[in-house]
């Protein structure tokens, strides 16, 4: 392409969406066609010069005014309570869906490492020693000792809060981290599957799993789930930047990142259930068959929420994406 013909062929148009999108007055009817039809063709000069001759400054012109011209063709639009309960019944559920092939495997791998991580510590007693000595092992497992009071050490709302801003961060970083091949991802889901077996080990060696497993399981059971979720969403998007698919790798990085972050919003509030439940049901005088049962019910009501509303909106066409109207206008570009 040779740039200089090709700007004079089009500084006229671009001159003039330019001057309709100063207008003061509110435009005609003939004068929006045109600034419409102007904009689309001043999006697809865009897309060839970007193509086949890029020229910095002229891209970020050309940039500005298909923005400006977007922005006056689809009006602005605020957020709506509309939206909030779009994002809340169809959105992330379709998200966290979607997401099943990715984060069921790693749920279902992450406890079978813990389990064996709780058998390995709990029948070998070399290696619980180099855990802690014998009287922090017998301060941590004891009746009334550290793993029962853990949870009753704070104020409930306190704990609760604490609890939901580690958890929260956690799912986050797996997230975000996951756009570095998922390897940080790794990292972050067996530290956490480390402590637990950890947990599980020192506890059965002591006699006393059915405790340990009556303390963990009333918030665990939701508050892995969304670890589960996250780190799977954080593989996956590690995976884009592997293998896009049909898609250009940067398109499918923006689609599946929008995603990432929806999937954050939501799961804060998944672990926000779950840490009211740790903070207020877990060190409660409840039996411990009810602070279980609470557990799994918060559990099945997730997955069914996930399943059904979700799996609904997915097979509707709802991706967890922004919708069409609110992300960057893409113009296809020649081969």
């Amino acid at each position: 392409m040779d740039l200089d013909v090709f700007v004079s062929a089009h500084r006229a148009e671009w001159d003039r969406l330019d001057a309709l999108l100063r207008r003061r007055r509110r435009l005609t009817g003939a004068e929006a066609d045109e600034l419409v039809s102007l904009y689309q063709r001043t999006a697809t000069h865009l897309s060839l010069i970007q193509s086949s001759a890029p020229d910095p400054q002229l891209t970020g012109r050309l940039s500005q005014l298909v923005a400006r011209a977007r922005s006056a063709v689809t009006g602005t639009r605020r957020a709506s309570w509309r939206d909030v309960t779009r994002f809340l019944l169809e959105g992330f559920p379709a998200a966290v869906y979607r997401a099943r092939h990715w984060w069921v495997p790693t749920a279902l791998v992450s406890t079978l490492v813990a389990v064996l991580l709780g058998w390995w510590i709990g029948t070998h007693p070399e290696v619980q020693a180099t855990i802690a000595a014998p009287g922090e092992l017998r301060q941590l497992t004891r009746p009334g000792g550290e793993y029962e009071t853990y949870y009753s050490s704070h104020p409930a709302a306190a704990f609760a809060a604490q609890v939901w801003t580690n958890n929260a961060q956690a799912a986050a970083m797996c997230l975000v981290l996951g756009v570095f091949l998922g390897l940080p991802v790794l990292w972050i889901l067996f530290q956490n599957m480390l402590n637990l077996g950890v947990g599980i080990g020192l506890m059965s060696s002591a006699g006393r799993l059915d405790t340990f497993l009556g303390l963990v399981l009333p918030h665990g059971l939701l508050e892995l789930t969304a670890v589960f979720v996250a780190a799977g969403t954080g593989l996956r998007l590690g995976w884009t930047l592997i293998d896009p698919g049909p898609r250009t790798r940067r398109t499918a990085l923006a689609e599946e990142g929008r995603s990432a972050v929806g999937m954050a919003i939501g799961l804060a509030l998944v672990l926000f259930v779950s840490g009211a439940i740790e903070g207020f049901v877990t060190p409660s005088g409840l039996p411990t068959w009810a602070r279980i049962g609470i557990g799994i019910v918060a559990e099945l009501s997730f997955l069914a929420y996930v399943y059904v509303l979700g799996g609904r909106a997915a097979r509707a066409g709802e991706t967890g994406d922004l919708a069409a109207t609110e992300r960057s206008a893409s113009v296809p570009m020649a081969a």
